[in-house]
Order: C-alpha cells, then sequence, then structure tokens
C-alpha cells in the first residue's frame, strides 16, 4: 500500500508541474522568440538550468557532456512549437545573382540596339560630287538628319535608369558590375557626342571615348603620335621596294562576296554569316553581328579578299557570335567605344600574323593617326586631303581617307572624329599584353581577347568567372590563337631580338651592304 500511496503522490506531483508549464508558456508575450530561455535576473547570473545556448553548449563540451547532435534534439520539450517557414515575397520570386546580371546585360543591350554611330555619321553621295565640282577648293557641304533613330532625352533617361540598377542590385564592387555599368555609361556618352555632330562638342567627347594621338601609351612616355612618326619613316623606306608580285585590282564586289561566302562557311561551320554587297557603304567592307558588307562597285586584289577574311570575318564577326554565346554577360556581343583599340587592333595583328598585310596596307593604317592628329591641331578637311594626296593616293582615296577623319566633326579643323588613331595603338597594346601574359604565366588569357567586345582590363575579371559557368571560352577562334605554339615562340623571338640590341647589328650590315 505504501508503495501505491508513493507512485500515486509522484503522479500527482508531475501533472501538477506539467500544468504550471503549460500556464507559463501561454502567458509568454506575443513577441518573445520561441524557444528561448528565462531572462537571467539583472545584474546576476542566468538561473540554474537556464543558461545562454552558446555558454551550455561550451561548458558541456569542456565537460565532456555529449553535445546535441541534430538541431531537433537541442529542442527542449517545454518549448513552444516549432514555428512554420516565414511565406515567400509575394511580388517575385528569388532571383540568382546570374540572373540579376543576365537581365542587367539584356537591357544595356536593348538600350544600345539604336545607337548606329557611323550610320549617324555617314555623309550622302552627293557631298562628294559637290567637292569635286569645286576642284577640291571648297569645303564640302555636309548636313546631318535631325532623326538619330530615337529619342535622345529619353534614351538618356533609360540608360541613367540602368545605371542607377546596376549599382543597387549589384553594389559599386562587384567587378563585372563595373564593367558592364563602363559600358552603359559610354553609350550614354555616344548619344550626347551625336547630338552635337558638326561641333566642337562632338570632338570633345570623341575623345574622351576614342582617345587622341597625343594621348600616353601605358610606359608614360611615348604618345601615339610618337609611335605613328616611327612608323611613318619605316613604311616609307620600303614603300616603294618591289617585295612580291603585283596584285591586280580585278576582282568584283560580287565576285568577293561569294568567296567569302564560301570561306567563313568552312571557318564558323554551323553559324550562318551573309556577305552581301550594299550600295549605301562608304568603307570597302563593315562587319555586323552575323554579316559582313561589302561596297558595291569596290574591286579587290586576291590579297585584299585575303585581308577581309581575317579583318571582318575571324576578328569582328568572331567576336560578335562569341559574345552572343553567352549566356549571361550579354553585353560582351556589341562593342562600346571602350573597346575598340583592342578590335581593331586585333584585326590588324591578325592580317600581320598571318602575312597578309602589306606595306601599303600598314601605310594606310598608320597614316590615320597622323590625319587624326593634323585635324587636332587646326587641319581643314582641305589640307588632310591635299596631305593625302601628297602621300601617293589616288584622288577618290584621299576623298575617303579625309571623310573618316572628318565625318561628324569640324570640317575648318581643329575637332575631327578620332576613332581613326584607335588602329596602331590597338596594334601595340595587344601585343603588350599577349607578351606579358605569356611571360607571366597567363597565356591562357590570351583566347579571352576574343571572348566578345572586351577591354584588356576586362579580361582577367571574365577569365575569373568560366568556372561559375557565367562566362563560356569563345568558341570561335583564329587558327593562332586556338594553339598558341607558334604565336608563343613569335612573341619570344621578338622580345629577345629587340633585347639583343637589334639596332647596333643592323647598322653593321647597313654598312656593308653600302660598299
Amino acid at each position: 500500500m505504501a508503495q501505491s500511496s508513493e507512485a500515486q503522490e509522484r503522479r500527482e506531483a508531475r501533472e501538477a508541474d506539467a500544468a504550471v508549464q503549460c500556464e507559463l508558456a501561454t502567458s509568454e508575450p506575443a513577441d518573445e522568440p520561441r524557444g528561448a530561455g528565462p531572462a537571467a535576473p539583472e545584474g546576476g547570473a542566468p538561473p540554474s538550468g537556464a543558461a545562454g545556448e552558446e555558454g551550455r553548449d561550451e561548458g558541456d563540451a569542456e565537460a565532456g557532456g555529449e553535445a546535441p547532435s541534430a538541431p531537433l534534439e537541442s529542442l527542449s520539450l517545454r518549448d513552444g512549437p516549432i514555428p512554420h517557414a516565414p511565406l515567400p515575397p509575394v511580388a517575385a520570386p528569388w532571383r540568382s545573382y546570374k540572373e540579376i546580371l543576365a537581365n542587367l546585360a539584356q537591357r544595356v543591350l536593348d538600350a544600345q540596339r539604336p545607337l548606329r554611330i557611323l550610320q549617324a555619321l555617314r555623309w550622302e553621295a552627293d557631298v562628294e560630287e559637290q567637292f569635286f565640282r569645286s576642284k577640291q577648293r571648297e569645303l564640302p557641304r555636309v548636313t546631318y538628319s535631325d532623326d538619330l533613330g530615337f529619342d535622345p532625352e529619353a534614351k538618356q533617361r533609360e540608360i541613367e535608369e540602368i545605371l542607377r540598377d546596376a549599382e543597387r542590385e549589384l553594389g559599386k564592387r562587384d567587378r563585372l558590375g563595373q564593367i558592364l555599368r563602363a559600358t552603359a555609361d559610354e553609350y550614354r556618352k555616344v548619344v550626347s557626342m551625336l547630338m552635337g555632330r558638326g561641333t566642337k562638342a562632338f570632338y570633345t567627347l570623341s575623345r574622351e571615348l576614342y582617345g587622341s594621338p597625343k594621348d600616353k601609351l601605358p610606359d608614360g612616355k611615348t604618345s601615339v603620335r610618337d609611335m605613328g612618326f616611327v612608323l611613318y619613316d619605316l613604311l616609307t623606306a620600303i614603300g616603294g621596294e618591289r617585295l612580291g608580285p603585283s596584285q591586280q585590282r580585278e576582282i568584283t564586289a560580287e565576285m568577293a562576296a561569294l568567296e567569302l561566302n564560301a570561306r567563313f562557311d568552312r571557318f564558323f561551320g554551323g553559324a550562318s554569316i551573309r556577305v552581301q554587297v550594299d550600295d549605301s557603304l562608304l568603307a570597302d567592307a563593315a562587319a555586323g553581328s552575323d554579316y559582313v558588307k561589302i561596297r558595291s562597285g569596290a574591286m579587290f586584289s586576291k590579297s585584299d579578299v585575303d585581308i577581309l577574311e581575317a579583318h571582318e570575318g575571324w576578328v569582328h564577326v568572331a567576336t560578335s557570335l562569341n559574345g552572343q554565346a553567352q549566356p549571361v554577360a550579354r553585353w560582351l556581343a556589341k562593342g562600346p567605344p571602350r573597346t575598340t583599340a583592342v578590335q581593331e587592333g586585333l584585326a590588324v595583328l591578325v592580317e600581320i600574323l598571318t602575312f597578309r598585310s602589306t606595306p601599303r596596307r600598314a601605310k594606310k593604317l598608320n597614316d590615320r593617326i597622323l590625319a587624326v592628329d593634323k585635324a587636332e591641331d587646326g587641319a581643314s578637311f582641305l589640307d588632310v586631303f591635299e596631305w593625302y594626296r601628297t602621300e601617293g593616293y589616288e584622288e577618290e582615296e584621299c576623298f575617303q581617307n579625309a571623310r573618316r577623319v572628318f565625318r561628324g566633326g569640324v570640317l575648318a579643323g581643329g575637332a575631327p572624329f578620332t576613332k581613326d588613331a584607335c588602329y596602331c595603338k590597338g596594334i601595340v597594346l595587344n601585343y603588350a599584353f599577349m607578351r606579358a601574359a605569356i611571360q607571366h604565366d597567363r597565356a591562357m588569357l590570351i583566347p579571352f581577347l576574343f571572348v566578345g567586345k572586351v577591354a584588356h582590363e576586362d579580361v582577367p575579371v571574365l577569365h575569373a568567372h568560366v568556372t561559375d559557368g557565367i562566362i563560356r571560352p569563345p568558341p570561335y577562334l583564329p587558327p593562332m590563337f586556338d594553339d598558341m605554339n607558334g604565336l608563343a615562340i613569335w612573341i619570344c623571338y621578338s622580345s629577345f631580338f629587340s633585347r639583343l640590341g637589334g639596332t647596333a647589328i643592323a647598322e653593321h650590315y647597313g654598312r656593308m651592304l653600302e660598299h
């Protein structure tokens, strides 16, 4: 009987204790976190058995006590019910970093779509006719359409909104976000530049976006124009040499288009690249995202067609397609001005590496630097036209070359379009980048010059995001960049010859050849 009475008393005690605990649990303040222990008395230690979670776990571990092996085992039986997970936001589902970046990139692409720089700067055909009717004595009479194909103020507001959203959603320090914002900001400046066509404001923004022959190279000493003068002397010296069979321009634009279509089919495989003749084109050729246009009426030599294959196809079209293949960094499909030096420099460098370029071709590109430099210093369209004539160009070429410099600018001088200074600058900077990559055991970065339309500072950042799937390696590469053994040895020996004191040795043989 005694044992039965004691058991009854113990049961009654447990039931009473449970009732008390239930009353305490239901009287918790509504904003008290579920599962929290009783508060410590003011100025004293927590009551026995009510130590904070961290203190109790550490003490138990030090004392050899068994720590909970799973989150549920750490819950006290006296805790309230486990709270439900919060409901998802009603406005939209969560977005990954890749989704945010891809969305912003698509907005940049959409915003730049109507910005057709060269189309906005083109001269009508009657401008050339008027100039030659005046016996090259009057400045061309050029007018630009007020309709740019978009509302400039609305376009700037659209881009500014993208810039604000990119900074808010990605932060100022995100490196891919910095590239995207730099790209969008340049498109905003392009709008302002086009609004200033025919004025000095156009030149001011052109110089900011594309640079100037007065700009210094990264050595801080040599200017672009200094390099142009050195090349001018070297190329002029060999300009009259007979270095190969004469190249007759007997290939029509239609024949060149057929030949290039066949070559691009082999190079690009499944990608559909169109080569078409265009009677509104000012230059002999121009490349787009998946096409190459050739000027109607232009005549080409076999060497010219070889150059178009490498320059327009292997570089300009290939980098466009490589950029379009990016699932996230979609802005790489289009080239803002900050990518022009890399793009044009690569295109010309590929001509050189494949032995397709000629002294005449190289001189033509280098003379663009000097023509822009003369125009910056005040030379008018007439002055630059006449300078080209003294350099041995045909009159039609003189007009086309001078027009490149003055389109959008001030024909009286002092405010040209500076884009043409990028070509030879790009050759030097691309070569220096490749040489540095090989010397610093980072040769894997070189093919990423072709991942899309990039600036040199973008390449290490883009390459770092291959492993996380944000950047895809470029599928289309010129042969010497697909297998870089030949390129590496060419760069190594080029550096070796320059360190060897090539000038002194060449002077020795120069003296020998004089006798």
